[in-house]
């Protein structure tokens, strides 16, 4: 049976959400959507709470003040996707902010395409929205969502603020190769459980895998990699933070060598998240690969 009607509520509701001021939109995100998930997303709320005191080493009642805080910035990025198709409007493109964009033309400059380590930090979507719409070359590689229509409407509005898309689930280095053969930029989402072929290493308390995705490509493409995160200011207007360039450095033992830099990407990703406690999504599986299962497949 098909879904398309799923589809079209959703398209529905961000004609519906285009209509808003920018400040309503803020509105209802951060005073409403946000407290409702909160309140509905129990399981999530426990789960967040206690990585959250893990992580940061915090008492309980600090923990549920920074995941209260974490809920309203969800719900304000869930308002602004809907909202994206008004993105292209210089009234709500001022609310955005890019520092060091300089660092970004600096990358692009090595003419081997850049790629981005960023995850799920703030409006990560408006994160590669807003770089497109100044001109920056920008594709990504997306993970499908549960719901295939989901899918569907976050891509055609990545598509529409001209950022040129991959579906996991081909071959994701013919993806790679073709864009960053193409001077572009391509996005990882990289604070995500690595699997069975990420590399150990402490994160937030807990040990983890880490995905071995951006510095295998660095490896393979000698391309330039960039820290780039989504936070909010005081008045809570996006900001794009962009961190200093990173290269792969070749010792001769590659395996070591990507392992070295995996772990310093996750150094750098572990430090945003404590700097900017309220802006990361606490509740996601990130430690679900078990340490030894890892160790053993590489020592296979």
């Amino acid at each position: 049976m098909s879904k398309n009607w799923q589809y079209m509520i959703i398209r529905g509701v961000s004609k519906i959400v285009c209509l808003f001021s920018y400040p309503m939109i803020l509105f209802v995100g951060r005073g409403v959507l946000g407290p409702m998930m909160k309140t509905i997303l129990k399981k999530q709320r426990k789960r967040g709470v206690f990585h959250v005191m893990r992580g940061i080493n915090c008492n309980e009642e600090k923990a549920k003040l920074i995941i209260n805080e974490m809920f309203k910035n969800l719900g304000q990025s869930l308002m602004e996707i809907l909202y994206t198709p008004n993105l292209k409007k210089n009234n709500v493109l001022n609310q955005v902010s890019i520092d060091h964009p300089e660092r970004i033309e600096t990358a692009l400059m090595e003419h081997k395409g850049v790629i981005i380590l960023t995850g799920h930090f703030g409006n990560w979507e408006w994160l590669g929205a807003v770089p497109s719409l100044y001109g920056f070359p920008v594709t990504v590689i997306v993970k499908k969502q549960p719901n295939d229509q989901v899918t569907r409407f976050l891509n055609e509005n990545r598509e529409m603020m001209g950022i040129e898309v991959f579906v996991r689930g081909g071959n994701e280095m013919i993806c790679a190769a073709r864009a960053l053969k193409r001077k572009k930029i391509l996005g990882f989402l990289a604070d995500q459980d690595g699997g069975f072929y990420g590399v150990p290493q402490m994160f937030l308390g807990k040990m983890a895998s880490t995905p071995i995705g951006p510095a295998t490509f660095a490896k393979k493409f000698n391309s330039p990699i960039l820290p780039i995160f989504a936070s909010h200011d005081e008045k809570h207007h996006n900001q794009i933070m962009v961190g200093q360039i990173m290269h792969y450095e070749n010792t001769g033992n590659p395996e070591e060598d990507v392992a070295r830099l995996t772990r310093k990407m996750g150094c750098l990703t572990e430090s945003f998240v404590k700097e900017h406690p309220t802006e990361w999504l606490w509740f996601q599986h990130r430690w679900s690969t078990k340490p030894e299962d890892i160790i053993a497949l590489h020592n296979k």
